[in-house]
C-alpha cells in the first residue's frame, strides 16, 4: 500500500506495522465484545426465566415453579429441609411452610394482604411496614431493587429524624 504523501512516513517501519496489527486486533476484540453485549444478551421475559447455580454447580431454573404458587412444594416441611440440604447444600435455616392466602393464612400475612389490598401472586412479594405497624407500600417480585431502595431509605431517614427529635 503506497502512502498518499510523496515522502516516506516516520511510522512506516516494522515496529509501526506490528503496532498497527496489535491495534487492529484490540479494536476488533472490543467491537466483538460490544456486539455480544448488545445482541447476545439474554432477554428475560419473566421472573421464571431466571437461572442460578446450586452448591454442586448444577443449573437450577425457576421455570418449573411457573403457575404453582399454591402447590409449589407439596411435601411436608421436614422433607423439604432434607431435600434442600442433600441436593443443594443449603446450610441456612428454612422456615416451615405456611399458608399466606385465604382463611387459613397466617395472621401476619393476613394483616399484610388486608392492609395493602394486594395479594401476592408468587414468592418474593415485598411489603414495607413503618414503625407504627402500617403497611406503607408493597412490590411485586419483578420490581428491581433500584425502585425499592429509595422508598426504604426515605422511611429509614424519617425514622432517624423522628428519633433525633425525641432525644
Amino acid at each position: 500500500m503506497e502512502p498518499l504523501t510523496a515522502y516516506p512516513l516516520r511510522c512506516s517501519g516494522p515496529k509501526a506495522k506490528v503496532f498497527a496489527v496489535l491495534l487492529s486486533m484490540v479494536l476488533c476484540t472490543v467491537m466483538l465484545f460490544l456486539l455480544q453485549l448488545k445482541f447476545l444478551k439474554p432477554k428475560i421475559n419473566s421472573f421464571y426465566t431466571f437461572e442460578v447455580k446450586d452448591a454442586k454447580g448444577r443449573t437450577v431454573s425457576l421455570e418449573k415453579f411457573r403457575g404453582k404458587f399454591g402447590d409449589s412444594e407439596p411435601r411436608p416441611s421436614k422433607e423439604v429441609v432434607t431435600f434442600a440440604r442433600n441436593n443443594y447444600g443449603v446450610t441456612f435455616p428454612i422456615f416451615h411452610k405456611i399458608k399466606i392466602l385465604g382463611s387459613e393464612a397466617e395472621p401476619a400475612f393476613r394483616f399484610l394482604v388486608d392492609s395493602s389490598k394486594k395479594e401476592p401472586k408468587w414468592n418474593f412479594w415485598k411489603y414495607l411496614v413503618n414503625p407504627e405497624g402500617q403497611v406503607v407500600k408493597s412490590w411485586r417480585p419483578e420490581e428491581p431493587i433500584e425502585v425499592i431502595r429509595p422508598e426504604i431509605a426515605a422511611l429509614i431517614r424519617q425514622m432517624i429524624i423522628k428519633k433525633k427529635e425525641d432525644l
